[in-house]
C-alpha cells in the first residue's frame, strides 16, 4: 500500500522543517527550511562539529561584530549542506532582531545571497526568510524586485498574507500549530483537522490567493499532528518535521485531497495598505501575540548561538 506521505507528495510539495542532515537524506523532501532554533540544534550535533570549529577559526581573523558574523556563517553552512541533499530550495532566515528594520533586513538578505554564491549555490536555490511584520514585508518587496525570492514566515493572519501577496512574495509560511495552540489555551478545546483554527486560517488564505489569481506559494507550517497536515492535503507546499513525516510514512491509509487550485469560492480582492494592515493586526489578538512571541523566540535562540560563539572565541584566543 502507498503510504500517506507518498500520497501527499502526489498532490503537495513536501518540505523538511529541520536541519537534521540524516533525516533529510532519508526522507528526501523537495525543499528544506531553517530558522535560528533549527540552526542552533543542528550545530549541537557531531555532523557540524568541524563546521563550528572552522567558523570559530575564521572568526578570530575578523573585526567588528564577530559573533554575529560567525553566526551568519554557520547558518549559511547548515543551509549549504542541506542544499546538497534537496533538489529545490533552502530557506535561510534574516535575524529576528531585524524584524522591524526594513533597510537592515534588505541588506542582510543581500548578504545571505552573496554568501551562498561564494559557496556555489545560486540565488534560485535560496529563499530569504523574513518575519511577516509590515517592515519585513516591505523588505520582501525590495528584494523580490531584485530577483531575490522571499519566504515570509511567522504568519498568523489573512491580513499578513494579503500584504505579502501585494509585495510580490514568492512564498508565505502560515503557521498552523501555533494558531491552534493559542485557541486551545483560550478555550480548553481539543480540535480535529476539520475545525482546527490553524487549518481554517490556511484554507482561507489559500482560497483568497486562488480566487484572485495570486501566484505566491502557500506553504503551511508549524504542525502539531498529522491530522492538521492531512486536512491541508493539496496545499501548494507543506513544511513538516521528520517525526511527523515518519508517522505518515508508516501509515498506509487513504488520503483525501482537501485543497485544489481549481476549486475555490470567489471573493473580492482587498486593498491592503499600512493603516489597514496595522488595524487588522490590532484587532487580531492571536496574530499580534503569536507574531511577537515568535520573533522573541527566534531572537532568543539567535542570542544563545551568539553567546556560545563568543565563549568559544574567548576560549580559543
Amino acid at each position: 500500500m502507498t503510504s500517506i506521505l507518498d500520497q501527499l507528495r502526489d498532490m503537495t510539495t513536501v518540505v523538511a522543517d529541520t536541519g537534521d542532515i540524516e533525516a533529510v537524506a532519508r526522507l528526501k523532501p523537495v525543499d528544506c527550511t531553517t530558522n535560528p532554533s533549527i540552526v542552533l540544534k543542528a550545530l549541537g550535533t557531531d555532523q557540524f562539529a568541524d563546521t563550528l570549529d572552522e567558523a570559530i577559526k575564521w572568526g578570530r581573523s575578523q573585526s567588528g561584530d564577530v559573533a554575529g558574523a560567525v553566526a551568519d556563517r554557520l547558518a549559511i553552512a547548515v543551509g549549504h549542506e542541506l542544499s546538497k541533499l534537496v533538489p529545490g530550495r533552502v530557506s535561510t532566515e534574516v535575524d529576528a532582531d531585524l524584524s522591524f528594520d526594513t533597510k537592515a533586513s534588505v541588506e542582510k538578505g543581500r548578504e545571505i545571497i552573496a554568501a551562498y554564491k561564494d559557496l556555489g549555490v545560486d540565488r534560485e536555490r535560496v529563499l530569504i526568510k523574513l518575519a511577516s511584520t509590515w517592515e519585513g514585508i516591505r523588505a520582501c518587496e525590495v528584494l523580490q524586485k531584485e530577483g531575490i525570492d522571499c519566504n515570509l514566515t511567522l504568519m498568523f493572519s489573512k491580513a499578513q498574507a494579503i500584504a505579502c501577496a501585494d509585495a510580490g512574495a514568492f512564498l508565505i509560511s502560515p503557521f498552523v500549530g501555533r494558531i491552534m495552540d493559542w485557541h486551545k489555551a483560550k478555550t480548553g478545546e481539543t480540535y480535529t483537522g476539520e475545525n482546527d483554527p490553524g487549518v481554517l486560517s490556511v484554507r482561507s488564505i489559500y482560497n483568497y490567493y486562488k480566487a484572485n489569481g495570486i501566484s505566491t506559494v502557500v506553504m503551511g507550517a508549524s504542525f502539531r499532528n498529522t491530522g492538521e497536515i492531512m486536512a491541508l492535503a493539496g496545499c501548494d507546499r507543506l513544511t513538516i518535521s521528520p517525526a511527523l513525516m515518519d508517522e505518515m510514512d508508516a501509515d498506509s491509509g487513504s488520503l483525501e485531497r482537501k485543497l485544489s487550485p481549481d476549486n475555490f469560492t470567489p471573493e473580492p480582492k482587498v486593498d491592503m495598505n499600512e493603516a489597514q494592515f496595522r488595524w487588522d493586526m490590532n484587532e487580531d489578538a492571536m496574530a499580534t501575540e503569536k507574531t511577537a512571541e515568535g520573533i522573541r523566540a527566534f531572537a532568543k535562540d539567535l542570542g544563545i548561538l551568539r553567546n556560545q560563539i563568543s565563549e568559544k572565541l574567548e576560549a580559543s584566543a
